[in-house]
């Protein structure tokens, strides 16, 4: 798939960008091949359009699929393995570098229910957090408000996981 100028994307390390520009960038005397020229909150990247599936750059969510995160988000958590912390860490590592958006989801409703239960250690507090801020990123991009207004959006969403269920 080929973005175009105006397009909000998700690059998996830096974040939701828009694209402002699709620019030749002569780096050899060979070719001048096309980048996007992504704006993000703290800087400026260039991706190569043909590098960008390999890179993981892909659209934000659609506004109308919020629905099913804000199901997802309210769904039963999945519960950690906390029998073996150190495999459990690089199973949340690697998801978290796909970048997906309901790996997102999953990663903050499973963890935020982990840390009602007890403290999470450094290190799933740290994923956690990344977390956190790329669902609120993408989320107040997608639904078109705030980061505030998303935070607590799924925040609300979370909280309904931790609600005893009505008798």
């Amino acid at each position: 798939m080929q973005f175009k100028v105006g397009d909000f994307v998700v690059h998996p390390v830096y974040g939701v960008g828009l694209i402002v520009k699709i620019v030749e960038k002569r780096l050899s005397e060979m070719e001048a091949p096309l980048y996007y020229e992504i704006t993000l909150p703290r800087r400026t990247v260039w991706i190569p359009v043909k590098a960008q599936a390999a890179i993981g750059l892909r659209l934000v969510t659609a506004k109308r699929d919020l629905d099913q995160y804000r199901a997802l988000l309210k769904s039963p958590p999945v519960p950690l393995d906390n029998a073996q912390p150190q495999r459990r860490h690089e199973e949340l590592s690697r998801r978290l570098k796909q970048g997906t958006f309901p790996v997102m989801c999953e990663i903050v409703r499973d963890l935020t229910a982990s840390a009602w239960q007890r403290p999470l250690g450094a290190t799933a507090k740290a994923i956690l957090k990344k977390a956190e801020e790329k669902l609120y990123q993408e989320w107040a991009t997608a639904a078109e408000i705030s980061i505030p207004e998303a935070m607590k959006e799924v925040e609300t969403l979370l909280q309904a996981t931790q609600a005893p269920a009505p008798k």
